[in-house]
């Protein structure tokens, strides 16, 4: 695919997102409110109730902070909700038209998926921007304009990765009847491995040992630490690497799949 027509896929995939205003600010606003809300809610009772001043090396102040970053960072690590794209493209036979397209399906999909993250990405810096203002920045959070940058760099190589976690998923399609709880379950272990329910720092020391070797912290856990300046810059390009290690692996696999399932495909939907 050339660079020209990839652009041109993200900005008719971004002018679609945006054409329904109303419901994208309906669904920011509300969206980000409620899961704030909920874990303030959440975290200064477990605070309280503990009698502790920090829990997986975060006092209140800073695990606000986390979860405002998460919560934003999250939107745009697991896309649009392009989860069955993939899935409905098989089962209804909408397969065809891209398979006589002189370009490959899975990058016309990632360019869909990219193009359709902008209203994700305004949501970052409106509402990242408000609570600079709102909130008192905590003595152990080092943000600057370097750690943002890295951060969101992190961003784009954990959305390249859930991508192609979720690709393989869906090319279940190709021989079963419904993949949408693979989807699910994907989203439910990636947040909950990942760092997106909870920092990977209060898990127990044991797991913790077994969670660095997995792919699911580089999502959530991984970029938001790069952003608020908890992890240096060598470190962040070795962990920049591995994101990219586990995309490029797990990329083959999911294209040896899909080489599969072609070999199945019938073309006339369900």
């Amino acid at each position: 695919m050339s660079p020209r027509l990839f652009l041109h896929i993200m900005s008719v995939e971004a002018r679609t997102k945006m054409s329904y205003r109303v419901d994208f600010w309906i669904n920011a606003v509300v969206g980000f409110l409620a899961s704030f809300g909920l874990m303030v809610f959440v975290w200064s009772a477990v605070f309280r109730e503990s009698g502790e001043v920090r829990i997986g090396g975060y006092d209140l102040p800073t695990m606000l902070f986390y979860f405002v970053a998460v919560i934003l960072y999250g939107k745009l690590v697991r896309g649009p909700q392009l989860q069955g794209a993939v899935s409905s493209d098989i089962y209804e036979g909408g397969l065809n038209r891209y398979l006589v397209f002189p370009t490959s399906y899975f990058l016309f999909k990632y360019a869909q998926n990219l193009g359709s993250l902008l209203p994700a990405l305004m949501q970052l810096f409106l509402f990242g921007i408000w609570f600079l203002f709102l909130l008192d920045l905590p003595p152990d959070v080092e943000l600057s304009p370097l750690t943002v940058l890295m951060g969101l760099v992190s961003v784009a190589a954990a959305n390249l990765l859930y991508f192609v976690l979720l690709f393989p998923l869906q090319c279940a399609a190709f021989w079963a009847d419904n993949v949408w709880s693979l989807s699910v379950a994907l989203r439910f272990v990636s947040g909950l491995l990942g760092g997106f329910l909870l920092p990977l720092s209060v898990f127990p020391e044991w797991s913790r040992e077994i969670l660095v070797w997995l792919p699911f912290r580089f999502l959530y856990d991984f970029p938001v630490n790069v952003s608020l300046g908890k992890i240096g810059v060598l470190e962040w390009l070795a962990g920049l690497g591995l994101t990219l290690a586990w995309a490029a692996v797990i990329g083959l696999v999911g294209r040896a799949v899909w080489k599969r399932g072609e070999l199945q495909y019938s073309g006339i939907g369900i």
